[in-house]
């Protein structure tokens, strides 16, 4: 039985989020990052850059992309948050409703660059969606995806505690190497069950990752780690807390290029 991994269940909220908190993580430390390392921007005597926003959800960072001068393509497994994204976007920018493991619009080696923000950790089919985005990608091309820090951030398995006798915060991790699939509840402050709405999200090591970018001939070329920019009111415990804070990374970037036939072979 396939997990609903899709945020079709709340739309609403999530494009309210997105489009409405000007401090917002995805505003101030997701896009500035990304739009760096992507720099979709127009190339002399070349036309824009052909990127594919995979799981798009309602299209916030296409539409920066395309802002740059990028021809945008947008997916997203949800039909509900696909119409948020026409509807807020130039008409110049597609949309598809289509899952990120299979995406039949798109043709062969046909993308400069492929995103996945902040929605690989939610797909159930990593090896899928990484191999999809292999054949969309130009020899070249790269695979951009964000995630929640999977060495920091792993739901149910890590938390932040306080040491008194130290007067420090740390971060707690309890598992780390295996796959851990946790059901998520979107809705946490519905009293009524049967509104209450939920998805899946899939914790994953490292090395997971690494290996179905290898397996579809992707080599890793470029890794950060994003801090929260975040800062807490004053208090007895604020200063540790903003120590920390700069410490423990919260997301984890990963570029790889899609690697030529010569250097598959040659691996």
């Amino acid at each position: 039985m396939k997990n609903d991994t899709s945020w079709g269940g709340v739309a609403g909220w999530y494009d309210d989020l997105l489009e409405t908190s000007p401090d917002s993580f995805q505003a101030k430390v997701i896009l500035p990052n990304i739009l760096r390392i992507l720099e979709p921007k127009m190339r002399a005597g070349l036309s824009g850059m052909t990127v594919l926003d995979a799981a798009c959800g309602q299209g916030y960072f296409s539409r920066a992309f395309a802002e740059k001068g990028a021809k945008v393509i947008g997916a997203d497994i949800s039909p509900e948050l696909i119409a948020f994204a026409a509807e807020r976007s130039p008409k110049e920018l597609q949309f598809h409703a289509a899952p990120a493991d299979s995406m039949p619009f798109m043709a062969d080696a046909s993308a400069d660059a492929v995103t996945i923000v902040l929605a690989l950790q939610n797909i159930e089919n990593l090896a899928g969606t990484v191999a999809e985005c292999g054949r969309i990608l130009k020899p070249g091309g790269r695979l951009v995806f964000v995630l929640n820090h999977p060495a920091f951030r792993i739901p149910g398995r890590s938390s932040w505690h306080w040491d008194e006798e130290k007067a420090l915060q740390y971060r707690r991790i309890d598992a780390y190497m295996s796959d851990i699939q946790s059901k998520i509840d979107m809705t946490p402050g519905e009293p009524v069950a049967a509104k209450k709405k939920f998805t899946a999200t899939f914790h994953r090591p490292l090395q997971t990752y690494f290996k179905a970018l290898i397996k579809s001939g992707l080599a890793v070329t470029r890794l950060e780690e994003w801090i929260s920019h975040k800062e807490s009111q004053k208090g007895p415990r604020s200063v540790e807390e903003d120590r920390i804070r700069k410490e423990i990374p919260m997301f984890l970037m990963i570029e790889a290029i899609k690697r030529t036939a010569w250097a598959v072979r040659g691996n």
